[in-house]
């Protein structure tokens, strides 16, 4: 696509901001599902690519601000000025801000064209299955959380804290992204992802607890 990979190291500059489980790594593997998704659901792939190559570029900014800010909205706000600076459409950009603004999980923008389920599916995926679980305790770690806790309760625990363990974010929102899901694509993935994390947790409950 023209000016992708302007647009692409555009995002690069704003993606050194951001910490590991939300790197430019995890935008490589959520531009990659969304084009599989995309390719299955029939979407407008040139939208698609730009959306998912930006879709976290708000997030470094978030993160400096104490998450006072919600990165998505501010990523779309600052993928506008990127497009419109690049000479893009105005359609096409109200497109893939749409899908920018739309693609977080406890945001309360709603996807509404396929180009933003997709996306939205897409970024969900990777917060699943061996990857997600994998970024999970990589972020445990960079906000210095415990390894494990078999026993947490999460009504009595607070997200950023010692406590907020790969197993706490598994039980307050992993174990819901599979019924989440926007695409058939995306619930077939997501359902076989879902199965391997449940079987993880249940195997590390156990050792935690000394079984096995």
């Amino acid at each position: 696509m023209k000016n992708f990979e302007k647009i692409k190291k555009e995002a690069k500059r704003y993606l050194t901001r951001s910490k590991g489980s939300h790197d430019l790594e995890h935008t490589e593997r959520v531009f990659s599902l969304a084009i599989h998704i995309g390719k299955k659901e029939k979407a407008d792939l040139e939208i698609l690519e730009i959306a998912a190559i930006l879709h976290d570029i708000g997030r470094g900014i978030q993160n400096k601000k104490n998450r006072k800010l919600c990165h998505a909205e501010l990523g779309a706000k600052i993928a506008e000025e990127i497009l419109e600076k690049n000479n893009f459409q105005k359609d096409f950009i109200k497109a893939v801000i749409h899908c920018i603004s739309t693609h977080r999980f406890r945001g309360k923008n709603i996807p509404k064209t396929k180009e933003a389920k997709v996306l939205y599916d897409a970024d969900k995926l990777d917060a699943i299955g061996a990857v997600g679980i994998a970024r999970a305790f990589l972020f445990a770690g960079e906000i210095g959380a415990k390894l494990h806790d078999p026993n947490v309760d999460i009504e009595k625990t607070r997200e950023y804290s010692k406590d907020d363990t790969a197993y706490r974010e598994f039980l307050v929102k992993l174990i819901k992204i599979r019924d989440k899901m926007l695409t058939k694509e995306g619930k077939r993935i997501a359902k076989e992802r879902h199965e391997f994390m449940e079987k993880f947790f249940n195997r590390l409950n156990k050792e935690a607890k000394g079984f096995l």
